[in-house]
Formats: structure tokens, sequence, C-alpha cells
């Protein structure tokens, strides 16, 4: 996927501190999503992977999502969204400042981002940290799945 770009300069997006800088569109959750996810990182538990035996014998009503699944959706959802500056060369992932799981994501539903600018600092030539807050919402539950303090790396001219 290529980053979508904003329509306004890294300078602008210094002034955008505290605002809403929107929301990604939806994305369905699905079993083969899961189970793929469950595979390349070897975590199989059985919440997650086996709809059969959470039928029988779990908490949720359904298999549901892995936490760190959600975290990775950040970059697609961001890229999608046009957060970085009109003149960024390459955006990098710079870390996470707190990331909270606050409800499970069941399979089947449907999970936006929506994303706060928190803060941009200057980091030396053409380089800035934004820290977006971003929080991960599931369609017709009011409380969020999760929230994280994403930081980019903002590069404005080749290194």
């Amino acid at each position: 996927m290529d980053v979508k770009k904003s329509n306004y300069s890294v300078d602008d997006l210094t002034k955008k501190v505290g605002e809403s800088l929107g929301v990604s569109d939806w994305l369905e959750v699905t079993q083969e999503n899961i189970n793929l996810f469950a595979e390349v990182t070897f975590d199989d538990y059985w919440i997650h992977t086996d709809p059969e035996r959470v039928a029988k014998e779990g908490i949720f009503d359904t298999t549901i999502a892995h936490g760190f699944w959600t975290l990775s959706l950040l970059t697609y959802f961001n890229n999608q969204m046009g957060i970085w500056p009109s003149d960024t060369v390459s955006g990098l992932n710079y870390g996470l400042n707190k990331v909270r799981w606050m409800s499970p994501i069941p399979i089947g539903s449907r999970i936006r981002n929506h994303v706060v600018l928190k803060d941009v600092r200057k980091r030396g030539d053409s380089r800035f940290i934004a820290t977006y807050l971003c929080t991960i919402e599931v369609e017709e539950t009011e409380k969020p799945a999760m929230v994280a303090e994403w930081l980019g790396m903002i590069l404005t001219e080749p290194v």
C-alpha cells in the first residue's frame, strides 16, 4: 500500500496538535485473517482460532482478534488516512508510548482507527517525531477496543 499524504506540510502539522486527523475506513475482522496471524506469530491460543471450543468453553460468544493483530494494523489504517504531511519523503515507525486493550474484538465485527495528533517535535535536520493517539473502534460498540500512542518519524529529505 502506498502512503497517502495530506494536503498540508509538516510545518502546518505542528499547528494541528490536539486535533482529530480523521478516521480510517472500516475493516471486517475475519477468522481467516486471525488464523493467518496466529500461524505466522505462533500464537494459536484457542480463544482466537477455535470457534467450536469457544462456543463450548469460552468466555466470549465467538473467537476474538489478537491484541497484537489489532496493534499491527495501525500502519495499515494510518497509511490510508493521509496523516503524513505532503513534504514527507519517508515515514517510519518510531515506537509506542502506551497501548491499552480495552475490549475484545469479535470475529465478524468491523473496526476502524480514529487518530488525534498529540504532539510534533523536531528531531534534527529534516526529521520530526509525531505522536498520534490511535483509538481502534468497533462498529456499534461504545467502548474502544484499543487505545495506543503511536510515534511516527517523518523524514522530509532523503537521509
